[in-house]
């Protein structure tokens, strides 16, 4: 059965990008020894990827003229008007997650789908009762300020810890199952 799996990197104080969206902090853990079998592994599950506009708008910025997922169905929730990369499979949406939960299902087919973020959208799903994991690696940063982890407006029941596993001695990814 698919499921909704938040798959993210994180800093030792909770914040998945700077104030100004910036990922440096980021970026300089490409090449350490784990990170991309992990990533690697994690996508070969994923049937359907889900993220908000800022995240989108990041993407188009960065990584001008290529989409970095052509053969995956994306969803965008955002309240702005985009054009979709050629050769993408993106659709643009407004409303509730719920409203399109089922929609997301189906294209993941037997496969998950990966809410990318940001976490404003992430803690939408988390509060419709729509997040069954939680991948987060931490990253040995701290930042003092940016995007949050996961904004939610109040504590989440206790989280399983599924596994983690330690990235290159650098990194811990912690796979946690919402109870």
């Amino acid at each position: 059965m698919s499921i909704f799996q938040y798959y993210v990197a994180s800093t030792i104080d909770g914040f998945i990008a700077s104030p100004d969206d910036d990922l440096g902090w980021l970026l300089q853990f490409d090449h350490v020894e784990g990170v991309n079998e992990s990533i690697e592994t994690f996508m070969a599950g994923v049937g359907c990827i889900a993220m908000g506009g800022d995240t989108y708008r990041w993407l188009m910025e960065h990584e001008p003229g290529k989409w970095p997922y052509p053969d995956t169905p994306c969803w965008v929730f955002t309240h702005h008007e985009y054009s979709a990369p050629p050769g993408s499979d993106v659709t643009f949406v407004r409303g509730d997650v719920r409203e399109f939960a089922p929609d997301l299902l189906k294209d993941a087919g037997d496969k998950n789908v990966w809410l990318v973020g940001g976490g404003h959208l992430v803690a939408q799903f988390a509060n419709a009762g729509l997040l069954h994991e939680m991948i987060v690696t931490i990253i040995p940063v701290v930042l003092g300020a940016g995007k949050r982890l996961l904004p939610l407006n109040g504590p989440t029941p206790p989280l399983e810890l599924v596994s983690s596993k330690i990235l290159g001695g650098a990194a811990a990814e912690l796979h946690y199952r919402l109870q």
